[in-house]
């Protein structure tokens, strides 16, 4: 935490720290907006606290089966949950998820539920409050964090931090949650690999254009957390 107290916390990343539940985080973070709790091995949700604020949270690579009422109750203002991975198998245990009025994005990369039949169009019935699934809406349009109503919603979130903390912040868009997933901008996506194929690629730099015709939604579909793009860590 260097030497912050619980309630100046906006981002807490506590990836690869292994439990069966969560234990450690309290009432006091009041002004957390992103959890992250990737690979921590959580069979369940009990001890989540109650985190008001709470915009983001990425629980991917766990061993959750359902059981999320606890996000209900204690994180109402989710915009964003990362479930890939995860024991998951039939759409109804997302019901509970049905709760959060403001929930726009899920991901469930790697769960069983996504080979169940009509699977797409069952969650989007069940949680029509829904935009985006795994990074697509319900007309299978890439999701895109450049849109106006995304930027607004984020950036409401992240405006109780200073301006001179956010403005020209190279981890800014970490630290408003929007490192994680798909959410992360198409541009800045693409302008970060296009730097490094230039950088490293002497096909790119000769002008085949086969070395970077890597299908963009394959690579929105990589598990976020084995994904090379991914930060290693956020502050």
């Amino acid at each position: 935490m260097r030497g912050k107290q619980p309630s100046e916390v906006m981002e807490l990343v506590l990836d690869n720290c292994k439990a069966t539940q969560i234990s450690g985080l309290s009432d006091e973070f009041v002004n957390l907006t992103t959890l992250s709790m990737i690979n921590v091995g959580l069979t369940s949700l009990e001890g989540l606290p109650k985190l008001p604020s709470l915009r983001t949270i990425d629980l991917s690579d766990n061993k959750l089966t359902g059981d999320l009422d606890k996000l209900v109750e204690n994180c109402p203002r989710l915009y964003h949950i990362n479930l890939c991975a995860n024991k998951i198998s039939d759409v109804e245990a997302l019901t509970q998820l049905k709760k959060l009025d403001e929930l726009a994005a899920l991901d469930l990369f790697d769960c069983a539920v996504t080979e169940v039949a009509d699977y797409r169009q069952k969650v989007f019935e069940l949680l029509p409050q829904l935009k985006y699934l795994d990074g697509f809406d319900v007309n299978d349009v890439e999701a895109e964090v450049s849109d106006e109503e995304d930027e607004q919603d984020f950036g409401a979130e992240a405006g109780d931090m200073s301006d001179e903390e956010d403005v020209g912040d190279e981890t800014g868009d970490e630290e408003n949650g929007l490192g994680l997933s798909y959410l992360d901008s198409s541009k800045a996506f693409h302008d970060e690999d296009d730097s490094e194929d230039f950088a490293e690629n002497p096909a790119a730099k000769n002008g085949d254009k086969s070395a970077d015709s890597t299908d963009a939604r394959g690579k929105k579909r990589k598990h976020d957390g084995a994904d090379e793009d991914e930060p290693d860590s956020k502050a």
